[in-house]
């Protein structure tokens, strides 16, 4: 089997992932894993499609992710990932597809509005 290579994105975080056979070793941007994904629900976010196809351990997964914040990261590679399995086997797509997991998720950051504090937010109003 050779390499799978597929992109997932998420508000400004991209990922790119490659699947390839192995013990189930992932490694994100060449640390390890857990130190790099350090909050419990986010090591679930990421191994997500993996559980629900029952390939824990199966795959080594390299990763490379860039830009956003952690959340958006672990959701990019939770993307990339069951876009890899979807992949590997057509029948996986059954699975994740319900679960919500091949679809990119829109949400951006709104901008800020010139006049106002931030996006919503308005300056306090002052009557006198």
């Amino acid at each position: 089997m050779e390499t799978i290579h597929k992109i997932g994105r998420r508000k400004k975080a991209v990922a790119r992932v490659y699947l390839s056979e192995g013990k189930g070793n992932i490694t994100v941007n060449k640390r390890e894993f857990d130190n790099y994904f350090t909050t419990p629900t986010l090591r679930y976010k990421v191994q997500q499609p993996l559980a629900l196809t029952n390939n824990e351990g199966n795959f080594d997964i390299q990763v490379n992710v860039y830009g956003g914040g952690v959340t958006g990261q672990a959701e990019a590679v939770r993307l990339a990932i069951s876009r890899a399995m979807c992949e590997l086997n057509e029948e996986n797509r059954g699975i994740l597809k319900p679960e919500g997991l091949l679809t990119r998720d829109p949400r951006m950051v709104e901008r800020k509005k010139f006049g106002q504090k931030k996006a919503r937010k308005k300056f306090q109003f002052s009557k006198r």
